[in-house]
């Protein structure tokens, strides 16, 4: 704990989240962790008690402790009114979520009968858009949030159990609204956001730049275009569309880049105090996600450090920013952002000066800004791979190629769009720069479609268990040392862990290779039939099923759930829900007929 206490305590809080997160210890257990704490926490303090070696182990005891009590506070289910159906509530806007095709979709705050709930309602697009300077009434549908039917599918309701959200709602007709005189300052601010985006989507811009711009600066995505998205997912430079801690660091030395002509120089420490409030401002007008808090807080921390004339520390910041998160709300260490957002930082500050001293010295500015582009990206990129593919379960072999291409432009691409969304705020309409700002994006945009459109580059359908992603992080945390020192040392240890992973993958393989099963899906009100023998599998469907989705949401998480890619569609005319197959004989024992067979 010398050289680290803060990461290392930070470490033992959330393995404490963990483990109330797993095993929902109840209220007596909780209380007697609490009086245990405390007689731990008063033996801590008297130090005649203790030897040097046993201070540590209390130390864990009470931060592991405090993580299950903060998680146990964070996760208790609170009362909801009974639902029967289709119900007349009240509610008002919390957040708005990303369109389909057909529907709006927010998160609400509802009352019945004076008891308040939370719920995703989706509203068809016909109806005027939800804003916060309202309250709503309709008769809408309430139904409770069910778990999926089968391992291998994304768990939707425990996921927004971990915000509160318990029920999803559809709103059938009209509703009324009524404006609210109790607004918070919070709820006016997010409603001054959602003005502004209606002025970008009014603006004289093509309608892909206006969601780009919304997407790099607001931080909503939530009616962009779906190719858009899935050109920067192919691509690896997803992190681009999102508010992270390159944005945020952009912005800030933008900030103080502007504070220079506006304040003397000989007032450094308050450039320096006015940048971070208002970096903190830009970070609640546009929602405090985790990365833009962590951002913030490591920012801060940063400068702090430098205005009391101390030594920075990188790891210091990230886990007093990872403590402030936490404490606010424990659920979020199981979010995806804030896993991916962590260990970047981790990752470049492990990785960033070892690659550093192997790639080729700069010998003018543009090529060192260049060799630093290339070795944070690098370094962020290979934290994260491992956790990327356990969650998305694909990855492009050209990722860092297309980094390495976009991120140099970051910088003109983040503080142009800030500075148009600036402009269109206060209704400043520049032809020249909108036709300027269109054809940069319009570039971006091509660039990133080009990675993104190369199939041959992207792996899908990934299988990956934590136990390998486990097994993954200890490989890059001691690839570092190869790169440092390349010794027979660092590489058999290295190799030890490598041969490690691939037996275990090898293993998992065999056994799902081993494995034969026949499986009812439902989708929707469908039924989907698939036999598995061997490495292959065999679906069964009506015609009238929405393919695409249905490979979607059925055929790739089943097949990258049994680790197989070899696969048929029959599809047929008949009742499925009549299918029997069996699965000892692995035939079809219904009249239904199947005239058509995809590979």
């Amino acid at each position: 704990m010398d050289k680290e206490p803060l990461l290392i305590l930070c470490l033992l809080f959330i393995l404490g989240i963990v483990l109330q997160d797993y095993l929902s210890f109840g209220q007596p257990t909780i209380v007697l962790l609490l009086i245990l704490s405390v007689v731990t926490l008063f033996i801590f303090f008297v130090k005649s008690f203790l030897t040097f070696k046993i201070r540590p182990v209390i130390l864990a005891f009470l931060f592991i402790c405090f993580g299950i009590f903060i998680h146990y506070l964070h996760s208790t289910k609170p009362e909801f009114p009974t639902f029967n159906g289709k119900e007349t509530v009240i509610f008002k806007l919390r957040k708005k979520l990303n369109s389909n095709e057909k529907n709006r979709r927010y998160e609400i705050i509802g009352w019945k009968d004076n008891q308040q709930f939370q719920s995703v309602l989706s509203i068809p697009k016909s109806e005027t858009a939800l804003n916060f300077a309202n309250y709503y009434k309709a008769e809408i549908y309430i139904n409770p949030l069910e778990k999926p039917y089968s391992d291998f599918q994304f768990d939707y309701s425990k996921y927004l159990a971990r915000k509160g959200i318990y029920f999803q709602s559809y709103l059938p007709g009209s509703l009324r609204s009524e404006l609210r005189k109790d607004l918070s300052t919070g709820e006016k601010i997010r409603q001054k956001r959602l003005e502004i985006l209606d002025k970008i989507d009014q603006a004289d811009l093509e309608k892909r730049t206006r969601e780009f711009a919304k997407g790099i600066i607001l931080a909503d995505r939530t009616e962009m275009d779906r190719a858009m998205v899935r050109d920067f997912r192919n691509s690896g430079t997803m992190h681009l569309l999102a508010i992270s801690g390159t944005h945020m660091a952009i912005i800030f030395g933008f900030i103080l880049l502007m504070l220079r002509f506006l304040i003397p120089s000989k007032y450094r420490k308050i450039k320096i105090v006015t940048a971070l409030v208002l970096i903190w401002s830009f970070a609640l007008f546009i929602g405090y996600g985790n990365s833009v808090v962590r951002s913030c807080v490591m920012i801060t921390c940063y400068y702090v450090f430098i205005l009391l004339q101390r030594k920075t520390d990188l790891l210091h910041s990230m886990s007093l920013a990872a403590f402030i998160i936490l404490f606010t709300d424990s659920n979020q260490v199981f979010d995806v952002g804030f896993q991916l957002s962590f260990i970047a930082v981790f990752g470049i500050f492990w990785f960033n000066q070892p690659l550093l001293k192997r790639l080729p010295r700069p010998k003018n500015k543009f090529q060192n800004l260049m060799i630093n582009i290339i070795s944070i990206s690098l370094s962020a990129q290979l934290a994260t791979m491992p956790l990327v593919i356990f969650y998305f379960h694909q990855y492009s072999s050209l990722s860092i190629l297309a980094n390495l291409v976009i991120i140099p432009f970051a910088e003109i691409i983040i503080v142009f769009s800030l500075l148009m969304v600036i402009l269109i705020s206060f209704s400043i309409d520049l032809h020249w720069v909108n036709v300027l700002f269109d054809g940069l994006i319009s570039y971006t945009l091509k660039a990133v479609h080009l990675f993104g459109d190369l199939d041959f580059a992207l792996n899908k359908m990934i299988p990956m268990t934590l136990l390998e992603v486990f097994l993954l992080l200890i490989i890059l945390f001691l690839l570092r040392f190869i790169i440092r020192n390349f010794n027979i040392k660092n590489t058999s240890r290295l190799a030890f862990f490598i041969l490690l992973f691939i037996s275990l993958r090898f293993l998992l393989n065999y056994k799902a290779t081993n494995l034969n099963e026949v499986l009812e899906h439902q989708f929707f009100k469908k039924k989907i039939v698939s036999v598995k023998k061997g490495d292959h599998v065999i679906f069964y469907m009506n015609q009238n099923v929405d393919q695409e989705k249905v490979e979607q949401y059925i055929i790739e998480p089943y097949l990258t759930s049994r680790r197989t890619k070899s696969f048929q569609v029959k599809i047929g005319d008949g009742n499925i829900s009549e299918l029997k197959p069996k699965l000892e004989e692995y035939k079809i024992t219904s009249n239904l007929l199947f005239r058509k067979v995809t590979n």
